[in-house]
């Protein structure tokens, strides 16, 4: 029998309540309620209308202290302007309505804090609606920043499928996806040996592999599509959880679009949009499926080329060639892609 000891340790965090589903918005009066201190909410103008105001309402018939501050892009400046402010108004909990933006904010102001953070999606454009990771914007592109895991997340699929359908399908491209960042995750650890969450794993590709299944199923203008879709989006968040790091749902492809975020930073893409082009790249490296992947976004009405983006092609190429700088991750983009390899990668697959 041997002796070794067995020393292995992993933290897991994961939300405490999970709401999804048409008219759970009310559910906030209960939850804040339970906590009992002065709420901050971070939104928007045009989020605050739509369920901001909602929220305040809800949570003021308890009689509870209810500040709002309204922001726009998820910028160091907005960022520094709300520590100022949640150091004044002094929270118990905050709560971000609206977008992945207000979302991300949120969660940074939160765990700087050590106050519960409330996810309150009004869109379902990315997973980062129940993940403990931020995307910040500074001066030289997005920052991933490790937070905290919402206290709470609640998606009102009546809410959120009022939004501009592009963003559901923006978000289903992220969850897509994970099929790649999960073959990374593995190829890392046969060939590094990095530590990896089987777990996680096989919960961000479920997530995955049920969106493709359901292609057909999701449409504009339909809650039960929101329906479909936001389960395996707040399901690709908590895989991070699990894992203590993006790596169920972040791998080359991701990397692809924060070098395009760098270098073309006028462009207007979604996330998940520059996520989703980036997936079919990573499959195709991969010796994968990657037609299989981009019929899927093509059945979703994502993006699946430059021109659908709206990036000149030397861009994309630029920005193939150098996606392997943007973190220290092993991934299949190795020590980097020299230009005729990413222009014909890029080719191939219709990209460019």
């Amino acid at each position: 029998m041997s002796t070794r000891k067995f020393n292995k340790k992993r933290s897991m965090m994961f939300p405490r309540e999970v709401f999804a589903g048409h008219g759970v918005l009310e559910k906030v009066k209960d939850i804040v309620a339970d906590i009992n201190g002065p709420a901050l909410i971070i939104t928007g103008e045009k989020t605050y209308s739509v369920a901001g105001e909602k929220v305040k309402k809800y949570i003021e018939e308890n009689d509870i202290k209810t500040d709002v501050i309204k922001v726009t892009e998820p910028t160091s400046e907005n960022l520094n302007y709300l520590r100022d402010m949640a150091v004044k108004l002094k929270p118990k909990v905050i709560l971000g309505v609206g977008g992945g933006s207000k979302i991300d904010l949120g969660k940074v102001i939160s765990f700087e804090q050590g106050i519960k953070f409330i996810s309150i999606p009004t869109s379902a454009a990315h997973d980062g609606i129940s993940s403990p990771m931020a995307s910040i914007r500074g001066e030289y592109g997005n920052t991933s920043m490790k937070t905290v895991v919402p206290y709470a997340v609640i998606a009102d699929t009546e809410i959120i499928h009022t939004s501009p359908y592009r963003m559901l399908a923006s978000g289903c491209a992220d969850v897509i996806s994970n099929i790649t960042a999960v073959m990374d995750w593995k190829l890392a650890h046969r060939i590094h040996g990095e530590e990896m969450s089987s777990t996680a794993a096989s919960m961000a590709e479920l997530g995955a592999n049920t969106i493709l299944e359901n292609v057909v199923s999701i449409r504009k203008n339909l809650e039960e599509s929101v329906w479909i879709a936001i389960k395996q989006i707040i399901a690709s968040g908590l895989s991070m959880g699990i894992a203590g790091c993006s790596r169920p749902a972040s791998g080359a492809e991701h990397m692809f679009s924060h070098s395009l975020d760098m270098i073309y930073p006028a462009k207007k893409t979604l996330h998940g949009e520059q996520v989703g082009v980036g997936t079919i790249i990573s499959m195709y490296l991969h010796g994968g499926n990657w037609k299989g992947i981009r019929d899927a976004l093509i059945g979703l009405g994502a993006p699946v080329s430059a021109e659908d983006l709206g990036i000149p092609e030397e861009v994309m190429v630029e920005a193939l060639m150098n996606a392997h700088k943007i973190r220290d991750r092993s991934t299949i983009l190795g020590n980097g892609i020299k230009e005729e390899a990413a222009r014909t990668a890029l080719m191939k697959t219709y990209i460019i």
